[in-house]
């Protein structure tokens, strides 16, 4: 066989070709374009690369427009460690030269020597690679609006807390339109105290409230003009367009993050896989979304349902050396779909009596904390998940939690 390493860089690539016994067959340096792939896929075909043959291929990255040249038809695409690569350099030098032709190198190697150690990447539908790139885009403008939304919270507290007292009955708080017209109409505490009835009911009107505008007007305008310990005037007025400027950024990501909500709910509508995800409790459009991100959609890409609740971190991992034995949770996992595992059996908790049950079975009889609950819960469903995706069944809360023995038993008696 042959077997093909990649260096990539921003603006230029380093390709190297071995055969079975290590032998260098060719070195090239291209172009990050398409000129410079299409000298990089020549070079596969004149080495053998076909159809029913392909070259699989190593290098640092799982994106970009390299690696999707790189994926048409059957070719196994591996993405490599940093970490893991670097430690393969080692194999071959202990001077701790590097060269990018070095590199390519290495990594073509690795396929050489451990291929069967490494997974290429999945084979996902382009519907499904469409969804995780809307899924984790709206999770990403998810927490960018949070942090704004702290950050501008701060900055109240230092000079304007009748605003956060003004806003904190309303879900969302900061984040809400209401909140985002009451600023704008009064940047400083002593702006809000001149405010008139009319004044703030016509800043509601803007946000879209419909309902009970008079009453949160009346209530708005009792707690602007409360007594507030105040900054100088000079400083609240330098505060305030400092807030002004952070507010348009919270508008932006308030914007970008319902924008992208809207798309990723559209397309994972379309998916096959979502009718089965959302029969589970508590995974709606945006969790599921984010589930169907990171597992994809090739069934082979996981060998079992272990392999599955090893890479979203639900199971646990053993650490012996010697006479020491320890039983912790996983730090190396997929951050994304180990963040939507905890949100998941968070809501799983109140949406499925069985759920519940097993959470107060692990809390009382196990001694478990909150965290390890959550996590021990979380590896139980994604491994129904797992099953149900590769059966294409829905969710059974029968099967999936059965009634203990000693239930059946009084049932029966």
């Amino acid at each position: 066989m042959i077997y093909c390493g990649i260096d990539w860089a921003e603006r230029t690539h380093d390709i190297a070709l071995v055969d079975d016994s290590g032998q260098l067959l060719a070195k090239r340096h291209i172009t990050d374009d398409a000129a410079g792939y299409k000298v990089l896929l020549d070079l596969l075909a004149d080495h053998g690369d076909t159809e029913e043959s392909p070259i699989p291929v190593a290098l640092e990255t799982s994106r970009g427009l390299l690696v999707a040249v790189l994926r048409t038809g059957k070719r196994q695409v591996f993405a490599i460690n940093p970490m893991a690569a670097a430690r393969y350099r080692d194999r071959h030098s202990v001077s701790r030269k590097k060269s990018d032709p070095g590199d390519a190198l290495v990594l073509a190697n690795v396929l050489r020597t451990d291929m069967h150690a490494h997974r290429p990447l999945p084979q996902d539908s382009d519907l499904a690679r469409a969804v995780a790139v809307l899924a984790r885009a709206q999770q990403d403008a998810t927490w960018n609006r949070q942090q704004i939304a702290n950050q501008l919270r701060s900055l109240l507290r230092e000079y304007y807390p009748a605003a956060l007292t003004a806003v904190e009955s309303w879900k969302n708080g900061l984040c809400r339109p209401e909140a985002h017209e009451l600023l704008k109409a009064a940047p400083t505490p002593a702006k809000a105290a001149r405010l008139t009835r009319t004044q703030l009911q016509a800043a509601l009107k803007r946000a879209g409230r419909q309902r009970g505008i008079a009453a949160d007007a009346e209530r708005l305008r009792e707690v602007f003009r409360a007594g507030w310990a105040r900054q100088s005037d000079l400083v609240e007025e330098a505060l305030g367009k400092q807030m002004l400027a952070l507010l348009i950024q919270l508008e932006a990501a308030c914007a970008a993050a319902d924008s992208l909500a809207e798309a990723v709910e559209e397309a994972f509508s379309q998916h096959p896989d979502a009718e089965i995800i959302l029969s589970f409790p508590g995974l709606g459009t945006q969790l599921g979304a984010r589930v169907l991100a990171e597992i994809g959609d090739d069934r082979q890409r996981f060998a079992d349902a272990r392999g599955l609740k090893g890479y979203a971190g639900a199971s646990p991992i053993t650490r012996a050396s010697g006479k020491k034995s320890s039983i912790t949770r996983r730090w190396v996992k997929n951050n994304r779909l180990n963040h939507a595992g905890y949100l998941w059996a968070f809501s799983a908790i109140t949406a499925s009596p069985g759920a519940k049950a097993h959470y107060r079975r692990r809390r009382d009889q196990h001694a478990d904390w909150h965290a390890a609950t959550q996590r021990n819960l979380f590896n139980r469903m994604i491994g129904q998940l797992y099953h149900c995706l590769q059966q294409r069944h829905p969710y059974d809360e029968a099967l999936a939690f059965p009634a203990p023995p000693t239930e059946v038993t009084a049932a029966a008696a």
